[in-house]
């Protein structure tokens, strides 16, 4: 029996490498696609982040990693309320402790500025990479979101017989995600990722969270929900 602490430390962890070497990528490995790793580079990072994860902290906590997953799986009839409440608490403790950690080694260096939308954080509107406007954001969001959680919904389930993959199934359909999305919102299909950095950063990032916490999760209700009633009908315990 895996303890509620080790699970709860797990996620934290989890959340906390995903935060810091995904939004990492971006802020000192370079956006730019010249100098830099470009946007297929970044988009590699968060799905590696999440495959590496899976591996390392999988058969502890199932690697949720993301407030919108375990919401969804309780919607899904895959997990209790006050367990999700907890992993959620704990994924939010992990990105702020990468954040932090990016943050700190960020303004350690000639030259740092925290600008608007500063250490990877999620956006959208006037300013932010290709300006897309807060329909085609929230849209984005909770369409990334639902496609994600269809992903790992299926390749979790225990009728899949190529169960093993799973990790790698998610974080290769999250590299996916990210190489249409990162242009709209920087993507976040996960409020936690979202609240880490926009913490440190303040300002628009702060402002625009709403978005970051509202679309991914009801993205991922959805997802449950279909998934449940046009594919899987969730197994009675």
């Amino acid at each position: 029996m895996i303890s509620k602490t080790s699970k709860f430390v797990a996620e934290m962890f989890g959340t906390m490498v995903l935060v810091l070497i995904g939004c990492g990528s971006a802020v000192i490995a370079g956006a730019d696609g010249t100098t830099g790793v470009g946007l297929l580079g970044i988009s590699f990072a968060f799905g590696l982040s999440v495959v590496a994860m899976a591996y390392a902290i999988g058969h502890i906590s199932g690697c949720h990693i993301n407030p919108a997953i375990s919401i969804a799986m309780v919607a899904a009839g895959r997990m209790k309320m006050d367990e999700a409440v907890r992993y959620v608490i704990a994924q939010i403790i992990g990105a702020i402790i990468g954040a932090g950690i990016l943050y700190l080694i960020f303004t350690n260096h000639p030259g740092a500025e925290i600008k608007p939308w500063a250490l990877g954080s999620n956006g959208w509107g006037t300013g932010y990479l290709d300006q897309y406007n807060t329909v085609a954001a929230f849209v984005a969001e909770f369409i990334f979101t639902f496609i994600f959680l269809m992903v790992i919904l299926g390749s979790t389930s225990t009728k899949n017989i190529n169960g093993g993959f799973a990790g790698l199934a998610i974080g290769f359909s999250l590299v996916l995600i990210h190489i249409v999305g990162i242009k709209i919102t920087g993507v976040s299909v996960n409020p936690a990722r979202s609240i880490g950095p926009a913490i440190f950063a303040g300002g628009e990032a702060l402002s625009q969270l709403w978005l970051f916490i509202t679309a991914p999760i009801l993205g991922g209700i959805f997802a449950a929900l279909t998934y449940n009633l046009l594919i899987e009908k969730p197994e009675v315990k």
